[in-house]
């Protein structure tokens, strides 16, 4: 019989051998990856040996005929437990599984040692591509190439070496990028390119973007700007009226910036410049005549020859004020006369006039109408202050607003003239300095101000007349057509406690006395309290009248009465 310490000696081995057990399995846990050994191949499934106390079972299903001719007995291949033991105690293996993950380690290997992959385009999506680089990819569309494709669709079956820049196993989620190896050749070709530049060399590039300031050109990895003021010593409206995208040009480095890898380029300076010496060639005074190159709101630009041009600022087409616009004048393509104003040869600056080589009609107008003149002319523009009218010589005058009646307070010279009306005006003022005419329309009469409104409206009398305003200061008050009278608030006779709208009205007649005719101000002062004192005065004055009569009255009276009483009593 085995004794007590015997007895205990074998239970302890049990437990060992059991714990040992256990953990010959531990490893063969759902969901993990284990190499294994293939057994046999059957019709339909392969039976895997993986260590474990019961064998594996693959479906055929998962293998194609080729790799099922290869799994010949003793094949080591990877597999994926799907379930520790099914109804029949075998466990459950994938190998399509286990290779999907194979490939997901992969793809995070060459992912963290930032490694190229080989990705073919399968289909279009949204925002981007869908990419086989053994798992399903997705490549954004901003990181298919250095600009945007217009055409995504060309680049479907066509396979590119790509980058993986994001990865997520559990999400099955990979994001590559084109755009990245790309970026590296470019800045590679770029450092080749940035060490042989120098200014004032001639290189070869092509045509790359053009814009509305300029077209850039590729040196070999890096873009050079040629502006368009570099493109022609002559004016150029648009870059694409010289270069087309892809066109091969030789430009000449004006200025590289190393710092910042700028560089500006020029074809012009392949040439001599024609400005030099322009100021010796187009003196001022010199009588020119060359072509409209182009037009602006400002004026329109002559070239005088081949890469020069002068400007003609509007001001400088006409001895007329009234053209707004150059093309009103002149063309796109017009041969025209100008005279050189002004020479700027530094900064390349040629200032032309067209007016000049014709007569100054202001040479002609103090002497063909000397102030005090009547002349005729039309109306050609109403502004607020005043109405212009035109003459013959394409002289304009003013008619000052002030300068349009005598009596009436014009708000607005439309109250008076239209536009295309012919009118009668007085010359006023000649500046010919300033080319300017003032021309006066109430001087065709004379100043009511100076008798007849006097005469009519002396200080003293009483008038009737019509309120046309109110105001905080006073009452004005229509006397006549175009004569007003002012009523200020300390000759109302107000008490100060009652407001003038609730006393007065717009429109209503009123009688005032007239205290005050200003001629050289043209103002009538009125007054109300004075009317009604003179008013008071005058009821006075009839009371004590009426009284004498009164008094008169009773005293023949009293005299007739004692006659009679004297003559009874005789």
């Amino acid at each position: 019989m085995e004794t007590l310490e015997q007895m205990k000696s074998g239970s302890s081995d049990k437990a060992a051998m059991a714990s040992m057990y256990e953990e010959t399995f531990q490893n063969f846990e759902e969901g993990s990856v284990i190499e294994g050994t293939v057994v046999s191949v059957k019709k339909d499934k392969v039976v895997v040996d993986i260590g474990y106390k019961s064998e594996g079972i693959i479906s055929a299903e998962e293998f194609s005929a080729e790799e099922l001719a290869e799994a010949a007995p003793g094949t080591r291949l990877l597999v994926y437990i799907q379930e520790r033991e099914d109804s029949e105690g075998n466990l459950v293996l994938s190998k399509e599984k286990a290779d999907k993950m194979k490939v997901w380690v992969d793809l995070e290997k060459i992912f963290k040692e930032e490694a190229i992959v080989e990705g073919k385009i399968l289909s279009r999506i949204k925002g981007g591509m869908m990419v086989d680089i053994g798992v399903k990819a997705f490549l954004p569309g901003s990181q298919i190439d250095l600009h945007p494709i217009r055409d995504p669709e060309q680049l479907i079956g066509k396979s590119f070496p790509m980058k993986i820049i994001k990865i997520n196993q559990r999400r099955g989620n990979v994001v590559v990028s084109r755009r990245l190896l790309l970026e590296e050749s470019r800045d590679q070709r770029r450092q080749r390119t940035l060490s042989n530049l120098t200014e004032g060399q001639l290189v070869h590039g092509t045509v790359k973007n053009i814009t509305d300031y300029g077209a850039f050109v590729d040196l070999g990895g890096i873009d050079g700007l040629l502006h368009i003021t570099d493109m022609s010593w002559g004016r150029i409206g648009h870059p694409s009226e010289i270069f087309m995208v892809g066109d091969r040009v030789e430009v000449m480095i004006l200025k590289y910036d190393r710092e910042t890898g700028r560089v500006s380029l020029g074809l012009k300076q392949k040439g001599a410049d024609p400005w030099s010496g322009v100021a010796a060639k187009y003196p001022a005074g010199t009588r020119i005549n060359g072509r409209v190159v182009s037009l602006t709101d400002y004026g329109a630009f002559i070239e005088l020859e081949p890469g020069v041009e002068g400007l003609v600022h509007v001001s400088e087409m006409t001895w007329s004020h009234e053209v707004r616009h150059p093309s009103k004048i002149v063309s796109a393509g017009a041969q025209v006369d100008a005279q050189v104003l002004n020479v700027d040869e530094g900064a390349r600056k040629i200032s032309l006039g067209m007016k000049q080589v014709a007569p100054n009609p202001w040479d002609l107008v103090e002497t063909k109408y000397p102030v005090g003149t009547k002349i005729e002319g039309k109306v050609k523009s109403l502004t607020d202050f005043g109405a212009f009218i035109g003459l013959d010589e394409g002289v304009d005058g003013l008619i000052h607003i002030s300068d349009m009646s005598w009596t009436k307070h014009v708000k607005h010279p439309s109250e008076i003239f239209k536009k295309g009306q012919a009118v009668e005006v007085v010359v006023l003022k000649i500046d010919k300095e300033k080319e300017r005419l003032s021309l006066g329309y109430k001087q065709l009469t004379s100043d009511p101000w100076e008798q007849e409104i006097p005469d009519k409206h002396q200080v003293g009398n009483t008038t009737r007349g019509k309120i046309t305003k109110l105001t905080d200061f006073g009452i004005f008050v229509e006397l006549a057509a175009g004569v007003e009278g002012l009523i200020h608030i300390s000759e109302t006779g107000l008490d100060p406690s009652v407001r003038m709208e609730d006393r007065f009205k717009a429109g209503e007649d009123v009688d005032a006395k007239i205290i005050k005719v200003d001629r050289d101000e043209r103002k009538i002062a009125l007054s109300l309290r004075e009317h009604h004192r003179d008013g008071e005065r005058q009821q006075m004055q009839d009371f004590h009248a009426s009284q004498e009569k009164v008094d008169q009255s009773l005293g023949r009276a009293a005299r007739k009465n004692k006659k009679h009483e004297g003559e009874d009593e005789e």
